[in-house]
């Protein structure tokens, strides 16, 4: 007998009656503050609305989560037309929390967000600590709630700042907020800091379960014919691919501060893009201006991150967060 005879293995009768186990899917489930997502896509505030007013062209439920545009106590009309603009990378808005306020939410907007049978998220704004008192007792206790966010990016008209801004107001309005509320607290975070992980650390000092981050970046852009802002409201909000690197830095930087979840966001429109932020400790994402374009891009970034993970051999979308590695 020849050694390549000798070490031949002749499987069993058995063995050879059983078939090769089918490759699992890689898991893009995630949890944060105890709230089961199917996945780490979220709908966010913005475009999409109520729901109902995009349901015809966008499959929501493609979306891991939704969360709604800002809530107010009162009905906000907006700011002056034009409220968008295009410009060479993204979008300038300046809607100004255009809103039917608290009552029409929940005789309206919340019994149509309850049929999509994801989580829903409901994010508030209020230009007072007592606004927001209002706004999270009564929508923290609706059912189909699964957690409440609070828009920080608002006027304290008190203080005369923008209560994400300044840590010690962020403190003030989270510690308030928290033990009114039966439902995790997310935090919206603004770009418009000097410091985000300050910021960061006192949202979560006061209570935070989650920090989503980032909003708009404030802009200006000008018809230089009229020579006139070209929002209605003058500055705006930008949004799109232009502020992702912006995005991407400051989610590293509260990643690393904090240790309760981050949602980040801004400018995602492919699974590349979304896993810079899953990869900067980023657990979950949201996409808003994107759907502009793309009304499938939920369906398609989770088909490109599971592809990733089978590429990488990765079991989980959890296996990418935090990752990065940098060389000093």
């Amino acid at each position: 007998m020849t050694a390549s005879n000798r070490a031949r293995v002749i499987p069993s009768a058995e063995e050879s009656r059983t078939p090769n186990p089918e490759p699992r899917t890689p898991s893009l489930g995630v949890e944060i503050a105890g709230i089961q997502f199917k996945n780490p896509v979220l709908a966010a505030p913005g475009p999409m609305g109520f729901g109902r007013e995009v349901q015809s062209v966008i499959d929501l439920r493609a979306f891991g989560g939704f969360v709604t545009k800002s809530v107010t106590v009162e009905p906000r009309a907006g700011n002056p037309y034009p409220q968008i603009v295009q410009t060479p990378a993204g979008w300038l808005n300046s809607l100004g929390l255009p809103n039917s306020g608290l009552g029409a939410f929940m005789t309206k907007d919340l019994p149509f967000l309850r049929t999509l049978d994801i989580p829903v998220v409901v994010s508030v704004a209020g230009e007072s600590i007592d606004e927001f008192v209002t706004l999270v007792e009564w929508v923290s206790q609706e059912p189909g709630v699964a957690a409440v966010e609070i828009n920080v990016a608002c006027p304290n008209v008190r203080a005369g700042l923008t209560f994400g801004v300044a840590p010690s107001l962020i403190n003030e309005l989270i510690s308030t907020l928290r033990p009114r509320s039966p439902r995790p607290l997310f935090v919206k975070l603004t770009p418009n800091v000097a410091d985000i992980a300050a910021v960061a650390r006192a949202a979560e000092d006061g209570g935070a379960d989650a920090l989503a981050l980032i909003n708009t970046i404030l802009g200006l852009s000008i018809d230089v014919d009229r020579r006139r802002p070209k929002l209605g409201g003058t500055t705006g909000g930008l949004s799109g691919p232009a502020v992702r690197p912006v995005a991407v830095r400051m989610v590293w930087e509260v990643a690393r501060a904090c240790s309760i979840p981050v949602i980040g966001m801004g400018g995602i429109s492919s699974a590349e893009d979304a896993l810079e932020f899953f990869i900067a400790g980023a657990h979950a994402i949201a996409v808003g201006s994107a759907v502009i374009d793309n009304p499938n891009v939920a369906t398609q970034l989770c088909n490109g991150l599971t592809q990733y993970l089978e590429r990488n051999n990765m079991s989980s979308i959890s296996e990418v967060v935090g990752t990065l590695e940098i060389t000093v």
